[in-house]
Parts: structure tokens; C-alpha cells; sequence
């Protein structure tokens, strides 16, 4: 299972008690800087906004492709480690607002990541260091070091230990 915390709520769906659990202003702001970084085509700026604006930890060298959605209401729960690549498309949410609850997850991002167009990571999940996520995965849980995954739902194609394996041969 995935590392979230869970907090219940009584009566309208969780999405109805939006601003009780993050301040409608973050939100604005949030969402106005992932707005113009979404098509910033300088790397180095986007992760500047990033880093000053939203609080996110991002490390050196780490590229974000156009258009890459980050959660807007809580980004500064995503780490994302130095020289990785986060594909173009792709969304990061760090929350999933339910009918009876919603959950905050951190998530992590090693370094040396690929991570393919069109994919979408879910919270409290952690991403491995070497890892490569195929375009269009659904990450809905942790990701080995090394391993190359893909797929709805994903799956690990191959592990680091068997990729190793398959170049010795």
C-alpha cells in the first residue's frame, strides 16, 4: 500500500471540504506558477519557480518537460532527485480527494529517473534511483531502483538485477 495519510470527513464528499484542508490563496498561487511553468521552455527558470514558489525539492540538472502537472495544493510534498527526466504530460499529485476521506502522500523521485509522457504518479509512492517508468504508466506503488516498469496497472518489466543479467549475456 501506498504511504498516505488518511483524514476522514462527515457529510459532502472530501472535495467539498477543499479549503479546510488547504488555503484557497496557496491554491491561486500554486496553480498560477504550475500554470506558467507548464509551457516555460527554460529548464533552469522552471525549476527556480519550483524551488522558490512551491517549495518542492528538485535536484540539480533535473528537466521538466512541457506541460507536466504538479499538485497544486500540495507540491511541496514532491521530491524529485538531480539529472531526471519528467516526460512530457505528465501528473504528479501529492493528494486524492475521496467520498469519505482524503490522503496526503509524499512523493519521492530518486535521481536518474526517466519517467515517460502521459504518466501519472499517485501519492506516497517512491520512485527509485536508475528507475525508467514507460509512457502512460499509472504509478500506483513503489518503484525498485534499476527497474523498468510500465502499463495500467503497472508492473515492473525488469529488474535492475535482471537487466544486468540480460547484458552479460
Amino acid at each position: 500500500m501506498r504511504r498516505t495519510t488518511r483524514y476522514p470527513v462527515e457529510g459532502a464528499n472530501s472535495l467539498w471540504h477543499v479549503y479546510k484542508t488547504v488555503p484557497f490563496w496557496k491554491v491561486v498561487k500554486n496553480f498560477s506558477v504550475i500554470q506558467l511553468a507548464r509551457y516555460m521552455p527554460f529548464l533552469g527558470m522552471k525549476n527556480w519557480l519550483y524551488r522558490v514558489f512551491l517549495r518542492m525539492k528538485v535536484g540539480d540538472q533535473t528537466s521538466f518537460a512541457l506541460m507536466v502537472m504538479l499538485d497544486c495544493m500540495f507540491p511541496e510534498k514532491i521530491t524529485v532527485g538531480r539529472n531526471t527526466v519528467i516526460g512530457y504530460n505528465t501528473t504528479i499529485l501529492a493528494h486524492e480527494y475521496l467520498i469519505k476521506e482524503y490522503r496526503l502522500g509524499e512523493v519521492v523521485i530518486g535521481n536518474e529517473v526517466l519517467i515517460g509522457a502521459n504518466s501519472t504518479i499517485l501519492p506516497g509512492v517512491v520512485i527509485g534511483d536508475g528507475a525508467i517508468v514507460s509512457a502512460g504508466t499509472l504509478v500506483h506503488k513503489d518503484v525498485p531502483e534499476g527497474a523498468f516498469v510500465g502499463g495500467n496497472p503497472m508492473r515492473v518489466i525488469y529488474t535492475k538485477e535482471e537487466r544486468a543479467n540480460q547484458l552479460e549475456i
